[in-house]
């Protein structure tokens, strides 16, 4: 897919790996929806870095997980751009526990996990789904995690939430096509403040750790992931229901 002068909505862009893959789509010349519910400064940030590069920027806060809230969003991305080409799910949430505690994981916070994660995805893809068939070659990326296919130390709700986009991903491929393709990525172990909030005072030790045991000698970064997506949107135009693991090779030797 040519990039320039298109449009894309990434979800949950105001950081992470949602502003890499934002940042990635604008220096092609893509226009991007900057979304986010809480991060008000860093999405505000993120538009103007996205506008430094030269592409247009609309922001819209919307909670993922509030239907109506995500058709006002998509809405707002047609009346500003007059299309739309690109979809990145990547908003999403965690609550972190040790992955043995189960009486940790009450009712209020598995609906959350699989409001935002779940729930949010199909709603957002869904409301997208007639403009990026219009486009003629739409491309939708999801953010799954190597959680969804091979849980360890994750929360159960975490890890059920991330397979569930894995397998969401297949049917919205089936359903979408020929028009859109849809895929997914599954990063492993990342650099940022989510690990550094799971991690605590071992965040240094444990990544060096895996770091060491990974056959690419480090952990991934939020580039890391804008780039396999950036991948799979711009050029892999016969690749459809596929999820592409990034972990620096950690899951073919652990």
């Amino acid at each position: 897919m040519e990039l320039r002068g298109k449009a894309a909505l990434v979800t949950g862009s105001a950081v992470g790996i949602g502003r890499a893959t934002a940042l990635a789509l604008a220096r092609r010349g893509c226009h991007v929806v900057i979304n986010y519910t809480r991060s008000q400064a860093e999405a505000e940030a993120t538009v103007r870095e996205v506008q430094a590069l030269g592409a247009r920027a609309l922001l819209h806060r919307c909670d993922v997980s509030d239907e109506a809230g995500v058709r006002a969003m998509v809405f707002a991305s047609e009346r500003e751009f007059g299309r739309l080409d690109v979809l990145v799910n990547t908003a999403g949430t965690t609550h972190f526990a040790p992955a043995d505690d189960l009486e940790a994981i009450t009712p209020e916070i598995w609906d959350r996990i699989f409001n935002v994660n779940v729930r949010g995805t199909f709603f957002v893809t869904r409301a997208a789904a007639p403009l990026l068939k219009r486009s003629g070659n739409g491309a939708v990326v999801n953010l799954a995690s190597i959680a969804g296919l091979r849980p360890a130390a994750q929360v159960i709700p975490y890890a059920a939430s991330k397979a569930a986009i894995v397998n969401m991903t297949v049917s919205f491929a089936r359903l979408l096509a020929p028009e859109v393709r849809v895929n997914a990525v599954a990063p492993g172990w990342m650099e940022g403040r989510w690990m550094r909030a799971a991690l605590g005072a071992d965040y240094d030790r444990l990544m060096e750790h895996r770091a060491q045991r990974t056959p690419l000698a480090r952990v991934a970064t939020p580039d890391d992931v804008a780039q396999a997506i950036l991948g799979l949107v711009e050029g892999n135009d016969f690749v459809t229901g596929q999820t592409v693991v990034i972990d620096g090779g950690y899951s073919i030797v652990a």
